[in-house]
């Protein structure tokens, strides 16, 4: 605006001009990880009401069954690929160079799909040409299918150009808009942490590409013996798949391969912008050749290699030289050590080699684009998403093997799944969660208070459910409910009931709260050895020394309905 326009008059020769300068962007998605990358470029139109976002899917990938899921999800406009190739678009949009994309009438504009092009897929296109970056599918009858390569490191540049020269010339470093918005959400990790419920917790994630070189391919039980070998009151672990493999295996079948290890804490959240709060969240990623572990480094998280190689990982690409520098787990138990090392300085080379122009990627990214499209941008610069804390409540184990320590004061608590092959000096159980076999062997039975709005309704008192649970299972010595995050009632067969009070460890200005079930499980140990054992102690849980306060129960808090 001039000085000497005036608001009105501004704003109507605005409107007028966003009529004629409107403009249809498609979004070209082969398959789910396609999807999301292109979801994470999104910003660079926010708020122009002259841009028009359509999306279609490319045909021919054997991993489109989960592609315009999110996009149906979030009411986005799809486009059959029948009518995609007969308009034309003033911008196409594409994260693969696969697929008919030459079809397509307009303008394609090409981002990676992944971070650091260190993937060769043998027996698909050229031999030995990392994907992405391969002649077969950037030329079309000699002639460059994208008018702008839009890529995150000038070392990308150099590698296209070894493919393609023709490629090349049309490249842009613009930075990686997937990183820009990590790199966005690393102010809310207390937020992601809280929601998965990992408080103190170590959290290590378990990174997976797909394929026959795959970590899910090449050590299927990496997820169950990481579980049955280190203490769940220690460490929280989760899994991220690659979308290709989720939609080859199908979401129902991977839960199932994983039933064990879901039920004893895995987490394994949904592909599109989970994995990313997971790794902004993790302390530590577990990986294999797939491009993700990329992501973890450039976040400062520390790497651990777990690939057993083959012929897809490229010499010499970011991902080559981060499982280089990582240290290597070749066994469940080297875990705890491995996560004590220091970091070594070729974590962050190896993330620096694949990502540049940090903090910037989207504002290129709309300088590309809208040249692209010979508009001028419209409002404020484009700002990264942030991504969402997980809605879905992790699912808490219900059954426990648990080896407990009683020295003097002090009882030192190690809980694993119940399936663990070590032993174990006894099991707890929660009552009505639990397997009935669970609970029938359980030596420490114990429930939750429920919440119920329901008008009709029956509710056992703490103390009428802990006499009943006690005369329903004989080989159960202790049974106690939790009335609350620091409030537990109990009692041990042939003793009077008690009160469980446990408090938060103070240390470096936070209160770290763990698990009551934990204290309990302390406690009944403490009464096997001293059945008197009212008064204060120590629970180590995850290593971490909790007061506890083991009185009496007044007979308010043993008629409290449960």
């Amino acid at each position: 605006m001039t000085s000497g326009d005036s608001p009105r008059s501004a704003a109507g020769a605005a409107t007028a001009d966003n009529r004629r300068t409107a403009r249809t962007v498609l979004f070209a998605a082969r398959s789910a990880t396609a999807l999301h990358r292109l979801l994470d470029v999104l910003p660079v139109f926010a708020g122009d009401d002259r841009i028009a976002r359509r999306f279609t899917l490319v045909p021919g990938s054997e991993f489109d069954a989960e592609a315009l899921v999110a996009v149906e999800r979030a009411g986005g406009r799809t486009v059959p690929w029948g009518r995609a190739n007969a308009d034309r678009f003033d911008l196409i949009v594409a994260a693969s160079p696969k697929g008919e994309l030459s079809s397509l009438k307009g303008t394609l504009a090409l981002l990676p799909h992944g971070a650091g092009f260190g993937k060769t897929l043998p027996d698909e296109g050229t031999e030995g040409a990392p994907s992405g970056l391969d002649p077969a599918f950037l030329l079309a009858g000699g002639a460059t299918v994208a008018a702008r390569h839009l890529l995150a490191h000038p070392e990308q540049v150099t590698r296209l150009a070894e493919a393609s020269p023709q490629a090349a010339a049309r490249a842009v470093v613009v930075g990686d808009p997937t990183l820009e918005r990590l790199l966005a959400s690393v102010g809310h990790r207390d937020r992601y942490r809280a929601a998965l419920g990992t408080g103190a917790r170590r959290l290590v994630v378990l990174a997976s590409t797909w394929g026959t070189e795959s970590l899910l391919a090449q050590r299927p039980r990496l997820a169950t013996e990481l579980l049955g070998s280190l203490p769940c009151d220690g460490y929280q672990l989760a899994l991220v798949a690659h979308p290709n493999e989720r939609s080859k295996l199908g979401s129902f079948d991977l839960e199932q391969w994983l039933g064990p290890a879901l039920r004893a804490g895995l987490l394994a959240p949904g592909p599109h912008a989970e994995w990313a709060t997971l790794l902004v969240a993790a302390d530590a990623v577990v990986t294999d050749h797939g491009s993700t572990a990329l992501y973890a480094a450039a976040l400062g998280r520390r790497v651990i290699a777990a690939y057993d190689g083959g012929r897809e990982l490229i010499p010499g690409s970011p991902m080559a030289h981060l499982l280089a520098a990582s240290p290597r787990l070749t066994a469940a138990e080297e875990l705890p050590a491995l996560l004590s090392a220091p970091v070594p300085p070729g974590v962050g080379a190896a993330a620096d080699a694949a990502f540049a122009r940090r903090g910037r990627a989207l504002a290129l990214l709309r300088e590309e684009l809208y040249g692209l499209l010979e508009l001028a941008p419209v409002g404020p610069p484009p700002e990264p998403e942030p991504l969402p804390v997980l809605a879905e409540p992790p699912r808490v184990p219900a059954a426990f093997a648990v080896n407990a320590t009683v020295a003097g004061e002090r009882v030192t608590v190690e809980r694993h799944p119940p399936w663990r092959e070590a032993p174990a000096r006894f099991l707890a159980a929660e009552q009505g969660v639990a397997g009935e076999r669970h609970a029938q062997s359980a030596g420490l039975l114990y429930r939750h208070v429920e919440r119920s709005g329901a008008a009709h309704r029956v509710a056992w008192t703490a103390a009428g459910w802990i006499d009943t649970a006690l005369d329903d299972h004989p080989g159960c010595a202790t049974a106690g409910v939790v009335l609350s995050p620091d409030r537990v009632v109990l009692r041990a067969r042939g003793g009077p009931s008690l009160a469980l009070e446990l408090g938060p460890l103070a240390t470096g200005g936070r209160l770290i709260h763990t698990d009551p079930v934990a204290a309990l499980c302390a406690a009944h140990a403490r009464l096997l050895q001293r059945p008197d054992g009212v008064g204060a102690f120590t629970a180590v849980v995850g290593g971490r020394p909790f007061p506890v306060v083991l009185r009496r129960a007044t007979a308010e808090e043993a008629g409290r309905a449960v």
